[in-house]
């Protein structure tokens, strides 16, 4: 039987390489080729044949949902597994991929468990499980469940995580809680495969974002995929950016700092996105101070 092949489509080259390797490190006989965008992925699948597409939503030239409704109006890709990798959750946007034929989605961001279950669950459905799980180890290991570190490297690399602060720190009597995140426009909201947090914008470039954020029991890892959602203007318009943790420090000087500090760097290409981005800086929206709760 010839190789199983999976075709990723995504416009930014970190999330393909995240993808690839997750694939590759549980699945060591399967073939993966990947795409920029929707355009150069159909002419992939014109001359080529694969088992499954996995796609991102949101690119240039051609779209994740312009090339499936392209797959589905051809004889040959009709009943071709196709599942949306996107960080757009939202009720309208399911349903019109629904309706477009979408085999499952997997949200941005994901950690490889969650991407490799619904792989799975798309290569039963195809009877292609069998096929792909007999050079498959028998299970995931902790240490690659959830590390886009170790996804990317195979699991060899040791990635050493700070342990969280003692529960019995004792806690100042500030007047004012110091758990709350500053109001202000500079605001987010960022996505982790861990959950989401509110987060303050201290800078703003088109290639990264400066961010504070409230320290949890789970630290946040460097190289973790992530999405970050910047709200603008009266018409509460959305643009949700991917991309990754370059770096985190404390951002009070002390080890127990209550805040982290942030360096995301952004992944994608698509020329919407960086024109949104382009306003925002242009608009000063970026809070230029932060005061840890104040």
């Amino acid at each position: 039987m010839s190789k199983v092949s999976v075709l990723v489509v995504d416009d930014a080259s970190f999330i393909r390489d995240l993808v690839k390797n997750c694939l590759r490190n549980y699945f060591p006989g399967i073939r993966t080729e990947d795409a920029v965008n929707g355009r150069k992925a159909q002419a992939l699948l014109t001359r080529e044949t694969f088992d499954l597409v996995l796609c991102d939503w949101e690119m240039p030239e051609m779209s994740g949902l312009e090339l499936l409704t392209w797959c589905r109006e051809q004889d040959h890709l009709k009943t071709l597994p196709f599942i949306m990798v996107t960080s757009r959750g939202d009720k309208e946007n399911v349903i019109q991929a629904i309706q477009a034929g979408v085999s499952d989605f997997v949200s941005k961001p994901f950690t490889n468990e969650q991407l490799l279950t619904k792989v799975k669950k798309a290569f039963a459905k195809a009877g292609l499980l069998d096929a792909v799980m007999s050079s498959a180890p028998a299970r995931l290991s902790s240490a690659f469940g959830n590390d886009s570190l170790n996804a990317l490297t195979g699991g060899k690399a040791q990635v050493i995580t700070p342990a969280p602060a003692a529960a019995a720190r004792p806690v100042a009597p500030a007047a004012k809680p110091a758990a709350q995140v500053p109001a202000g426009r500079g605001q987010g909201q960022l996505r982790l495969a861990s959950g989401t947090q509110a987060c303050v914008i201290k800078a703003l470039s088109l290639k990264e974002a400066l961010l504070v954020v409230r320290r949890g029991e789970v630290l946040p890892q460097v190289l973790a995929s992530a999405v970050l959602d910047l709200e603008q203007g009266e018409s509460a318009e959305v643009a949700r950016l991917n991309g990754y943790l370059h770096a985190i420090v404390a951002y009070e000087p002390r080890p127990d700092s209550d805040w982290l500090q942030l360096t995301f760097r952004f992944v994608d290409q698509d020329a919407e996105k960086m024109n949104y981005l382009s306003r925002l800086i242009a608009h000063g929206t970026v809070q230029k101070h932060f005061v840890p709760g104040a």
